[in-house]
């Protein structure tokens, strides 16, 4: 499996939102530039962030983006769908299993399904929080010091 930078940048921003802004809205200028992605892609990666209730935006002088739910809320996994669309390694296994002429006679096929399952627990296991806590361990400076804040 080959991740897009939309998933790849999508986590890093996240973190940034988590790590960085508490309880205040995070604006797309600091996370661009904290985390050297382009503000454009930023927004339309968080378009997609938004439609699966990652991500919320608030208008105005004083708005930008927060997280919808708690940092132990929000997996990798829910990133990864919601950037990607899913997390299959290959078209034969889980939701799109049937699309394959060998389906049901392929000794493959297991291996795919036990390794997508096994991938889809790892990303179910990792949160924003589990990634906030690597943050201060790896001593990545905060611009604003918080302990796991949500805006809601």
């Amino acid at each position: 499996m080959r991740l897009s930078t939309k998933s790849r940048y999508g986590l890093r921003a996240l973190f940034d939102i988590a790590y960085n802004a508490g309880s205040q809205p995070a604006q797309i200028q600091d996370i661009s530039r904290r985390q050297d992605i382009s503000p454009r892609y930023l927004e339309q990666i968080f378009q997609g962030l938004k439609k699966h209730g990652i991500l919320k935006s608030k208008r105005g002088p004083q708005g930008g983006y927060c997280l919808a739910k708690s940092p132990e809320e929000i997996t990798v996994r829910a990133v990864i769908e919601a950037t990607e669309g899913d997390t299959l390694i290959v078209d034969c296994a889980g939701r799109r299993k049937g699309e394959c002429g060998f389906d049901g006679s392929c000794v493959t096929q297991t291996v795919w399904e036990e390794s997508n399952s096994r991938l889809n627990e790892f990303f179910e296991s990792i949160t924003l929080k589990t990634l906030c806590e690597r943050g201060e361990t790896l001593g990545i400076k905060r611009e604003q010091d918080h302990r796991f804040m949500y805006f809601i």
